[in-house]
């Protein structure tokens, strides 16, 4: 038997078996399905996915002529956060998190991916909000910033009726309020939009690479695959 075929050209299952063998006897063994049950023919279908996409990976990365070793500063995997896996799906996924050669390809891929300007207006729209009102505080012994309403009600009323530079007094507190600072609740929003974009780019183009380079064989098909009889997914 064999993985599949990459431009024609079969793949060795002694990938997959290697694979699957880590996982069986790995810390989590015990949350994999049954052996032989159409839950572990799906998983061994997963899996299978994950090695064609790093394999279809590795082809590119060789043409590109792109580095591929794992740097000084990510010695290891990398970690996707829950939302840029979700974005990537689940077998892009782990093979981005498992594959040096994925992840050069995706900064290849992505390299010139940016939000237009009109994107990041249109965001901003949606989520600005009004700047929160923070104190700048001088206290006998330093100075801190606090937001007004974390304060004891007595201490914030007094420092808001004092004259500018002014200490008050309210029982064991003594401050003076030194600057009211409004500090922007809204962070760019140009970077996260940049990462999304580049993960919808690079799921377009994989999907495309995958449907023009790689052919599935029968017992490893895609596991959403409707035609193939372990696909039960229902709603």
């Amino acid at each position: 038997m064999i993985l599949g075929l990459l431009d024609g050209r079969p793949l060795p299952r002694t990938a997959l078996d290697e694979r699957l063998a880590v996982l069986r006897n790995g810390p989590r063994s015990t949350a994999l399905p049954r052996q032989g049950s159409s839950e572990d023919r799906q998983l061994i279908r997963w899996v299978a996915q994950v090695l064609l996409t790093e394999a279809l990976c590795e082809a590119v990365a060789a043409e590109r002529e792109l580095p591929v070793t794992a740097s000084a500063t990510a010695p290891g995997p990398a970690r996707l956060d829950q939302q840029a896996a979700v974005e990537l799906g689940s077998i892009t996924a782990a093979a981005y998190e498992g594959s040096a050669a994925v992840r050069a390809v995706y900064d290849s891929v992505t390299a010139e991916v940016e939000p237009s300007p009109a994107d990041v207006a249109h965001y901003r729209a949606l989520t600005s909000r009004p700047p929160v009102t923070r104190w700048h505080l001088v206290l006998p012994d330093g100075t801190f910033e606090a937001d007004p309403d974390t304060l004891p009600t007595a201490l914030a009323e007094a420092l808001r009726n004092a004259p500018p530079g002014e200490w008050v007094t309210v029982g064991p507190w003594t401050a003076l309020l030194l600057a009211t600072l409004a500090v922007p609740q809204d962070p760019d929003p140009a970077p996260a939009l940049r990462d999304a974009a580049c993960r919808a780019a690079f799921v377009r183009w994989l999907d495309r690479e995958r449907a023009q380079r790689l052919t599935l064989v029968q017992g490893l098909e895609h596991p959403g695959d409707p035609a193939q009889p372990d696909n039960h997914h229902r709603h």
